[in-house]
């Protein structure tokens, strides 16, 4: 299976499971009543799940009666569009119908899928992807961003008579994010850069800075190369979330596939065809 194909499959889990939210069988205290029928604590914290962004702009206090005033409309809403009939359409019960599908396959996802993934598992992945896993090679380098070829060749000639690199970018550096840190730009890895800047620094040695002006869409740049070091290898609690995720998508991926095998499927090609 592609990344691509894997990560979409992922996403579609995540954003499937966000849906689900945990009923519990046993019936709550209510916490209110709508025209005698009541509001659970369980579908308030539904409704503060699926609103959580919005209630984030609100005291802490206020977040639970916001959502308990959004559910107790929706309840008035829907017995007023159940009265009048509008849950009878051939239209509304297809859409329905296509609710209960997503839920039945949230359901099969939790149930089937994520509950069969054990810690065990999950860290048996981490150690096969830790021990496959070649960190990438991690540099550290100051540069001075500056507008002209003229004015960097400047710096260099100034660097070669003893000019301090961090003192000059402070001075002088265009990038102002950088510059007041002596020109420092941190670790970088490959990719992160742009190919010019990456060229150029690739072929400095630690302690070394670039002879001629490296030019790239920002300007003309001095780069000096600071260190070298391999990335870290993240640690199992640092990514066992991700990992998961993974796994969950993988196992769900390959069900998916063995379900498709024992189906009978026939598809119309000729209905699905782009039309002319």
């Amino acid at each position: 299976m592609s990344k691509a194909t894997r990560n979409t499959i992922l996403a579609g889990i995540l954003a499937a499971t966000a849906l689900v939210g945990g009923a519990a069988a046993a019936q709550d205290k209510p916490v209110a009543t709508v025209d005698g029928k009541p509001v659970t604590e369980q579908e308030l914290a539904q409704v503060m799940g699926n609103m959580s962004q919005q209630l984030a702009q609100l005291p802490e206090g206020a977040r639970r009666r916001a959502a308990l005033d959004r559910l107790i409309d929706m309840k008035i809403l829907a017995a007023a569009a159940d009265k009048d009939g509008l849950g009878n359409s051939d239209d509304f019960k297809r859409r329905l119908d296509a609710v209960r599908q997503q839920l039945l396959i949230n359901e099969y996802i939790r149930v089937k899928v994520d509950a069969a993934v054990t810690d065990a598992m999950v860290k048996a992945r981490y150690d096969k992807d830790a021990a496959a896993f070649t960190p990438p090679e991690e540099t550290r380098a100051r540069h001075i961003l500056v507008k002209s070829r003229d004015e960097a060749a400047g710096i260099i000639a100034d660097l070669g008579k003893g000019g301090d690199f961090a003192k000059i970018a402070t001075e002088k550096s265009q990038d102002p994010g950088s510059a007041k840190e002596g020109g420092d730009l941190g670790y970088f890895s490959p990719g992160d850069m742009v190919a010019p800047f990456e060229e150029a620094a690739a072929k400095l040695k630690a302690g070394e800075y670039t002879q001629e002006p490296v030019e790239t869409q920002f300007g003309f740049h001095v780069i000096k190369v600071e260190d070298r070091r391999k990335q870290k290898v993240p640690g199992f609690d640092e990514v066992k979330d991700q990992i998961r995720q993974a796994v969950v998508g993988e196992r769900f991926a390959e069900a998916l596939q063995e379900m498709k095998k024992n189906a009978k499927i026939e598809v119309d090609e000729a209905a699905i065809a782009p039309k002319k």
